[in-house]
């Protein structure tokens, strides 16, 4: 489900960020006990999503971290410096109400997954791509007793079922809004439902499974240089990462 509700929920969370810049309208931030979680609050008042659900988070340490972004910002609302305030947004607005959708969308990278693909040169790039990959696919066979077939370049090669079967079963044993929210995030950003999984549970680091993401990418850079728009947009996108990865390991496992 690369469209429908999940990209809805995603387009909707986009517009609130290019809305017009927002004044801080509250002094005080903090959380108090709620039915499903932890109220954020402002001055006291309960604060809601954009479409006026209740802000909840279903962890404390997801609450405080969500105090934490409301109580650094400025005289102005900056939503960029806000990332755990659009993940819950999507969770409660978008991900609740299309949870089936959204883990098949997840499920659908398995496919394809860009650990699979390897280069066949430069040797330099071979060697990278092993590195970071090898131990995230054999990791995927002794815990998750998934086993990938790998494809030289980018020629297509279907997976076995078993293993996509094994994928889509280990993604559904997550049932929290916020855990598959974070696990599609992992997943989008990095182009690979093994990394994401492998980061979720804790097997590997987010700033592992980064570099994993980016293998020719960094090749690429070493050779040519860095284009600085380019980081700029990567190191926005390594904070979204981050913050999913945060909030997956609050569901280790579910």
């Amino acid at each position: 489900m690369r469209d429908g509700s999940w990209s809805e929920a995603v387009r909707l969370t986009q517009r609130s960020q290019r809305a017009i810049q927002i004044k801080r309208f509250y002094k005080n931030v903090d959380i108090g006990e709620a039915e499903g979680g932890w109220q954020l609050r402002l001055d006291g008042r309960a604060a809601r999503t954009p479409t006026r659900n209740r802000l909840i988070a279903p962890t404390r340490a997801l609450g405080e971290r969500l105090v934490s972004e409301w109580a650094a910002q400025g005289e102005a609302l900056d939503p960029v410096e806000m990332p755990l305030t659009r993940l819950a947004n999507s969770a409660i607005d978008g991900v609740a109400n299309t949870l089936v959708e959204t883990r098949a969308d997840i499920a659908a990278y398995a496919g394809t997954d860009l650990l699979c693909y390897r280069a066949l040169e430069p040797e330099g790039l071979v060697a990278m791509q092993a590195e970071a990959f090898d131990p995230v696919l054999a990791w995927a066979d002794e815990a998750l007793d998934a086993r990938f077939i790998l494809s030289a370049s980018l020629i297509h090669v279907a997976q076995p079922e078993p293993t996509l079967a094994t994928m889509r079963a280990a993604i559904d044993a997550y049932e929290n809004p916020f855990a598959i929210a974070a696990l599609h995030g992992l997943t989008s950003l990095s182009g690979s439902a093994l990394l994401a999984l492998a980061a979720a549970r804790g097997a590997i680091s987010p700033e592992a499974a980064w570099r994993a993401a980016h293998v020719d990418e960094d090749f690429q850079i070493r050779r040519w240089g860095e284009d600085e728009e380019a980081m700029i947009r990567r190191a926005g996108r390594w904070r979204e990462f981050q913050v999913a990865a945060f909030v997956a390991n609050e569901f280790r496992g579910g």
